[in-house]
Formats: C-alpha cells, structure tokens, sequence
C-alpha cells in the first residue's frame, strides 16, 4: 500500500508542476503577444476602414407577398404562430 500512495504522490507532484508551468508559459506568451500589439498601435494609426453603402432592399413583388402571406396564414392554422405574432407578421410583410 506505502507503494501505491507514493506512486499516485508522485503522479499528482508531476502533474501539478506539469500545469504550473503550462499557466506560466501562457502567461508569458499572452504579455509578449499584448505588448507586440501595443507597439504596434503606437507606431502607425490603424488603417480607416472604408465601408460599401448598403444595397437598397430589394423591393417584393406582390406575388411575393402573398405567397409569404399564404406561408403565414398555414403557420397560424397549424398552431405554430398565435393571433398576436400573425398579425404582427402580416403588418410587416405588408409594410415591407
């Protein structure tokens, strides 16, 4: 038995170390990692982003909105939407 605890003993000491060191390498690395970024920033601003003008939505013909309305109305009859949600979400394709 002595055997057997100083071998799980030595197992826990091993591992222990094991991830002490781990944590401590990581750290490490995360500062270097931190300190490249923050000179970096310091010697050049960072690049201005340009950005595309969204594309104007696209305008739903009506055979697209009834087809979405026929869609909702199915949903409703299945139970899977309530009066409330139905018609929230035919106001919306309306107005949409």
């Amino acid at each position: 038995m002595p055997g057997l605890i100083r071998g799980v003993a030595r197992t826990a000491a091993i591992a222990g170390t094991a991830t002490a060191v781990s944590n401590r390498v990581s750290r490490r690395q995360a500062g270097r990692w931190a300190s490249q970024e923050q000179q970096q920033y310091a010697q050049e601003p960072p690049p201005q982003q340009q950005y595309a003008a969204p594309p104007p939505p696209a305008q739903a013909g009506m055979d697209d909105k009834l087809a979405q309305l026929k869609e909702l109305g199915e949903l409703k009859t299945a139970g899977v939407l309530n009066e409330l949600e139905f018609e929230q979400q035919k106001a919306r394709i309306l107005a949409g």
